[in-house]
């Protein structure tokens, strides 16, 4: 599994890297299997490709799909994140993630109107100037660089915790696929569907479990491992549930830049013993 990382992104969503220079950062960490998943787009896998086939590594089609789950307990629904990988008809997938980039287009313009009245003034231009003007490849994490860049708070996180995460007054729920869709159109589209970073929802350990058990229930293929920084009770929940439901795995860095420099191309977590990597079914 040396030289994988199967969760990364380029400025087609919130990185920083073009696809062609993350192929090249990825070439230098020596990274030989790279999969770009960008939020609800993969155009950039072309030049991704393209890029690729210069250095000799290989890339595999990929995609980080918003998604939406709840308990049958409760009426309150999650966002959580579906990762696609290796499709082999797209175009399936292709049609949902057009709605996907009309919602993304629409909760952006949304949230930069929520924040006029806390602000004291209207960014969405600024935002845009960020995609190349381009609404759908908006996330909150270009609103929030934005917010820093005006002097309205300190860091990115900050924007998060004081206006746009959710249970803020600039929150704006992204009203996704819901989850046993997700995973049907990525079956459709010939692919595989990977639960990623099932602890970075902030929910409970009782919700992480559940969440693991109604993916699994819905037919998906695979769970990413915690990134090593977790504390290790923490990769033992999540390696029980694997086990306990027969799941392979999948392992990234979500690599959005050197702006997280606590985040590194190609540094993965360790497959432990008897765990099945989903790469091993790629075609």
């Amino acid at each position: 599994m040396e030289g994988l990382d199967l969760h990364t992104h380029s400025n087609i969503s919130d990185g920083t890297l073009s696809p062609a220079q993350l192929v090249q950062a990825a070439h230098e960490r020596g990274v030989h299997t790279l999969a770009l998943t960008d939020h609800d787009t993969m155009d950039g896998l072309d030049a991704a490709g393209a890029a690729a086939q210069t250095v000799g590594m290989t890339i595999v089609s990929g995609v980080e799909i918003s998604s939406q789950w709840s308990r049958p307990s409760t009426k309150k629904s999650y966002g959580v994140h579906i990762v696609a990988l290796n499709m082999q008809n797209p175009e399936p997938l292709q049609r949902v993630l057009e709605q996907q980039k009309q919602i993304r287009a629409s909760r952006a313009r949304q949230i930069c109107d929520l924040l006029v009245p806390l602000i004291g003034q209207d960014i969405y231009e600024d935002v845009l100037s960020k995609v190349d003007h381009v609404p759908d490849r908006v996330t909150r994490t270009h609103i929030a660089k934005t917010l820093v860049e005006k002097g309205i708070v300190s860091r990115v996180q900050q924007a998060f915790d004081k206006y746009i995460k959710e249970g803020k007054k600039a929150y704006v729920r992204f009203d996704g696929l819901g989850l046993e869709e997700t995973v049907r159109v990525i079956h459709e589209s010939g692919g595989f569907a990977v639960l990623a970073h099932p602890t970075k929802y902030d929910l409970s350990a009782t919700n992480i479990r559940y969440l693991i058990e109604i993916f699994a229930g819905y037919g998906g293929d695979a769970v990413e491992l915690p990134p090593n920084i977790e504390p290790a009770s923490t990769r033992q929940m999540v390696d029980r549930m694997i086990a306990q439901f027969s799941l392979k795995v999948s392992v990234g860095s979500d690599y959005h830049g050197d702006h997280m420099p606590w985040i590194k191309l190609g540094n993965i977590p360790r497959v432990k013993e008897g765990q099945i990597g989903i790469w091993e079914s790629f075609k």
